[in-house]
């Protein structure tokens, strides 16, 4: 299916933000004050999900500009379930997933916005590790290689854009809507990936917004906890078996080899 550019609509330029928190409320609380202080002007609504049990977070005195909306889960749910059931109270141009661990200085979404071309459909900022003083590299095709080379070779990043980690996505709703959103078959990990690859191949245009940033200590959850590193493992398995997976992989070898052949 290829996205309709001209079917995406809703409330021109300002902003749905979808944060799910799993227990984190200090966290989410400094996010919640980040965005009231610095973007309440590019919102229209912000939904919090609380994934497990919790009392809530107080409203932000700056909020009163845009909708806040808090969904308590009475079962915890996947990343990309939560985001799909957030995108429902979403009636804007624009859908953002935003993790809680994010920290802002500046109206973010304005920004990303601005950057934006016609066939942009999805656009991420740089993330900034204050813990490393680093700004996360580009990703790679996730595969095995991919995931070797990171972790133990430090291999050089790609320069082009491969796809965009869900820590902070800033989305046209409508082809969110016409792709179906994430797909739910993935719990915790690969979902992102996924999301990049199906909106590729429907046709959009992934944009990385380096000169943007927020920043994003680096969690690692899968590298300490033996359930966290068997999801991550289940959703890699998950994708390698998908058909999403090697379609998109074809697509990145033929466009390198249309771009070897123009030099």
């Amino acid at each position: 299916m290829l996205i309709d550019l001209n079917a995406i609509g809703g409330i021109g330029g300002q902003v749905t933000v979808s944060v799910v928190s799993h227990g984190q409320e200090e966290m989410l609380n400094h996010l919640l004050n980040d965005m009231a202080r610095h973007a309440s002007q590019s919102l229209r609504r912000v939904v919090v999900t609380h994934n497990l049990p919790s009392v809530g977070v107080q409203r932000p005195e700056d909020s009163r500009e845009y909708i806040f909306d808090q969904v308590y889960n009475k079962k915890p749910r996947g990343f990309g379930e939560n985001h799909n059931a957030a995108f429902c109270f979403c009636d804007t141009e624009w859908f953002a997933v935003v993790n809680p661990d994010i920290r802002l200085g500046s109206d973010i979404f304005t920004e990303l916005i601005s950057k934006a071309m016609p066939n942009d459909i999805l656009l991420g900022p740089a993330l900034f590790d204050p813990e490393r003083n680093e700004i996360a590299p580009n990703r790679g095709m996730l595969n095995i290689f991919e995931i070797v080379g990171r972790k133990f070779i430090n291999s050089a990043p790609p320069k082009d854009v491969v796809w965009l980690p869900g820590a902070f996505l800033l989305l046209r709703s409508g082809a969110y809507k016409q792709i179906g959103g994430f797909d739910e078959k993935f719990y915790l990990y690969a979902e992102d990936f996924d999301l990049s690859a199906r909106m590729r191949l429907a046709g959009g245009v992934l944009r990385y917004v380096p000169d943007v940033q927020v920043i994003h200590p680096a969690q690692h959850s899968s590298h300490v906890r033996l359930r966290y590193l068997r999801w991550h493992v289940v959703s890699l398995l998950k994708l390698w078996t998908s058909r999403t997976f090697w379609r998109y992989r074809n697509l990145l070898r033929r466009e390198a080899r249309a771009a070897r052949l123009k030099t």
